[in-house]
């Protein structure tokens, strides 16, 4: 018979599930974090649980936060099993699931409470996982959009705020009033320099308010840079109902992981941190090369395999790594094109760290889809691969495999106006897509007139003539020949 997830039932959950090696008792708040989604908790809750079964750092626990129905949707839910989340690790060997009490409340989604929350001088933290649009930028400059009416409308009236942004600047309004040290803001949204784009968005939201204000945030608070990665897929009623049948556990919002976590902080707290090196979190004095090392490796491996894959009708990430001609393909283009762009990583072997990600890739428990790899690729492509393919035309490199990947996805878009088949393009510019790839077809060059994703690589004389290779050969001789083409 299944247990219901709660304080009183923790003891007895079954021995195959870990338990909180601490008593929840001796915790206090140190951090409020805002969106307690799945990564949250599979993540920065996840570390601060292992800490704390150390026996460390106890007045460091998390009370969550939100603003938006779906954060007084998770509230609810994990109310009533006293915020304890179920973490299910997806290892393709053997699944297992430990409780995590880390998170000791839910602030109510109500604009006074949660200011009253931020100003409590125990707060030494607020932590954030908001998405990327959350951060109010502009798509395609990256500026953030103070004219944004949600934003003017707490500009006007910042006591009673209804974004993430101007809780934080009321709080620290009040911390500054009342002299009580300030909090460090720490994104741990998957978004390249984090903490920098948060800092422009306090600081350019502060300055509209009160200059004095900004100038004095600008001067105490800190922003910390990190990098996060773990895959953590979506929770439905099937893994709920997995977790039952495995575990004995009925939780209301389990989390289902990949086993591998990663997270790199900048080392910038303003009012002190939890030593989380001591769970294998690197503090480091630059996170950059870091990100750009997962921005390629990883992400820029998930379009390289996604276009070919999907040309194939491969459904699942793990099952394009089993084909030997893409996971050949995939490992030629990172060693001989991806890896030698990156400026060397502290304590990091690329090789290493690309092993680790096609293990990843492949293991069939996460059951990530290609279709979502290719989902909004004329936004993807322009921060995942063609900087690449700059990197490799400054250091005077042929990047004809990065080409190939190009030409991939430009034949896939065709086949997104092809009625023929089950494919959907699924691209906020997908109309405008198929038309250019339909006329490629005939000349290949028009489809890197799209300057607002190529930019200047549409100028470049090589890049042309490898894409237009490679395109050609996709249409003459097919999807799988032209790759063995490339590894020979």
């Amino acid at each position: 018979m299944s247990i219901k997830l709660n304080n009183q039932t923790l003891d007895t959950l079954p021995s195959k599930v870990e338990k909180p090696h601490y008593s929840r008792e001796s915790l206090s708040p140190g951090i409020i974090h805002i969106g307690v989604g799945n990564f949250h908790r599979a993540h920065q809750a996840m570390y601060m649980h292992k800490l704390f079964n150390t026996g460390t750092a106890h007045d460091w626990a998390i009370r969550g936060a939100g603003i938006k129905s779906y954060d007084a949707a998770m509230r609810d839910k994990l109310k009533q099993q006293d915020w304890l989340t179920t973490v299910v690790e997806l290892d393709d060997n053997n699944l297992t699931a430990q409780v995590t009490a880390s998170m000791i409340d839910f602030i109510e989604n109500d604009a006074a409470t949660l200011i009253a929350a931020l100003s409590e001088s125990e707060i030494r933290i607020v932590s954030l996982t908001i998405t990327e649009g959350g951060y109010f930028m502009d798509d395609k400059t990256g500026a953030f959009n103070l004219a944004h009416p949600e934003i003017q409308a707490d500009i006007a009236n910042i006591d009673s705020p209804s974004t993430v942004f101007g809780l934080i600047i009321a709080a620290l309004k009040i911390r500054r009033a009342q002299e009580i040290a300030p909090f460090t803001v720490m994104s741990c949204d998957n978004i390249p320099h984090n903490g920098r784009v948060v800092q422009r968005v306090v600081n350019e939201m502060a300055n509209a308010i009160d200059p004095e204000l900004a100038l004095w945030i600008n001067t105490h608070v800190t922003f910390p840079n990190s990098m996060v990665d773990c895959i953590t897929p979506a929770t439905s009623a099937q893994e709920r109902e997995r977790l039952t049948t495995l575990f004995d556990i009925e939780d209301q919002a389990p989390v289902f992981c990949e086993p591998f976590r990663q997270w790199v902080l900048e080392d910038n707290f303003v009012n002190g941190r939890p030593p989380l090196e001591q769970v294998g979190v690197e503090f480091v004095d630059d996170v950059a090369p870091f990100e750009l090392m997962k921005l390629r490796i990883l992400n820029g491996g998930h379009a390289a395999i996604a276009y070919p894959a999907a040309l194939l009708n491969i459904a699942f990430v793990h099952d394009v790594m089993a084909d030997p001609l893409i996971s050949k393909y995939l490992k030629k283009l990172v060693s001989e094109e991806i890896i030698p762009t990156l400026a060397p990583v502290p304590g990091v072997s690329f090789d290493d760290y690309f092993a680790i990600i096609e293990a990843r890739f492949a293991n069939p428990e996460i059951r990530d889809t290609v279709p979502r790899l290719c989902q909004d690729a004329s936004n993807r492509l322009p921060k995942f691969i063609l900087p690449i393919i700059a990197a490799n035309i400054a250091n005077n490199k042929d990047g004809k495999g990065l080409a190939l990947v190009v030409a991939l996805w430009c034949r896939l878009c065709f086949e997104g106006g092809n009625v023929d088949n089950n494919f959907t393009l699924d691209d906020p510019q997908a109309t405008r897509l198929i038309t250019q790839a339909t006329l490629a077809k005939e000349d290949p060059s028009v489809f890197l007139q799209m300057n607002d994703i190529f930019g200047n690589l549409s100028n470049d004389d090589n890049f042309t003539k490898n894409f237009t290779f490679w395109l050609e050969m996709l249409w003459d001789i097919g999807t799988l020949a032209t790759l063995e083409k490339y590894l020979k």
